[in-house]
């Protein structure tokens, strides 16, 4: 269990500023398999995941690909990154093209122990402003685990789906959403690195995509509803190329449930509230 003070990273904030760029929203939407959007449109429900990027030098990144700890977020030397869950207030939809700002602040950071060692848990806030008007919310959960196998198999059963898409992750799909978030974390791409170093049978699926698959599912399905509140997490990680599903049903009026699952089994979860 780590021993260093890092109480001042509480309260650390960095602010970026993004004009949305229609090109890059063209990247984000041949990735995805989606219409791409004009000058002005809305941008999709978590696409905000491919803007405000944080571009440091190659120097200045880690073994792992991510930049180097310790200047943002806090210093968890010799962990294993995973992005655990978040939770997403939508208040309207950004548009394509227009300047925007996000303020990022560090709210949280704790240390626990789990069945696989002493996890750090820390949870970062980011407030989206365009037009002078808060437009996404969200806080997003990152852990540092110890190294130590990956867990990989599910084994709570997923439930039956009002709605359900196949998605086959091919190492094509992987780089080209790495590309777009400008995420250069090595275990989406490096397969020496993926398997030899940190344990995985092969790439991973970035979770943040899962997490844009199973929203726009539920678009697919419901494409008059608008999304309101989303909460996620991650329950193990997909491995490419096996292919998994991103499924969901209406739960009550205004609710619904998303999932991702593999082999009958859920991977990814989230609840989500919406307006018809």
């Amino acid at each position: 269990m780590s021993t260093t003070d890092l109480s001042a990273w509480l309260g650390k904030t960095q602010t970026v500023v993004d004009r949305l760029d229609p090109n890059h929203a063209a990247c984000i939407a041949v990735t995805l398999g989606e219409p791409v959007p004009t000058l002005g449109a809305a941008i999709p429900p978590l696409w905000h995941w491919a803007y405000f990027l944080e571009t440091v030098p190659i120097a200045m990144t880690g073994t792992d690909g991510h930049p180097a700890r310790g200047s943002f977020l806090p210093p968890a030397d010799n962990r294993n990154r995973m992005w655990a869950g978040g939770r997403v207030a939508f208040n309207g939809a950004l548009q394509v093209g227009v300047e925007a700002q996000k303020t990022s602040t560090v709210t949280a950071i704790q240390e626990k122990t789990g069945r696989t060692g002493s996890l750090l848990f820390v949870t970062v806030k980011h407030d989206i402003v365009q037009n002078g008007v808060l437009v996404v919310s969200e806080e997003q959960d990152i852990v540092y685990r110890e190294p130590s196998p990956p867990k990989l198999v599910g084994t709570e059963p997923a439930p039956v789906a009002q709605w359900k898409e196949q998605i086959d992750p091919s190492a094509v799909l992987l780089f080209r959403y790495s590309a777009v978030t400008f995420n250069s974390h090595r275990i989406h791409y490096d397969h020496p690195y993926v398997t030899q170093k940190e344990g995985y049978p092969g790439l991973v699926v970035h979770g943040p995509m899962i997490a844009t698959l199973m929203c726009q599912a539920f678009a697919h399905a419901n494409p008059h509803a608008t999304l309101r509140q989303l909460t996620y997490r991650g329950l193990r990680p997909l491995i490419a190329p096996t292919p998994f599903a991103v499924a969901g049903n209406i739960t009550a009026p205004g609710q619904a449930q998303l999932w991702a699952e593999q082999d009958g089994t859920l991977a990814h979860q989230a609840e989500l509230r919406f307006e018809a």
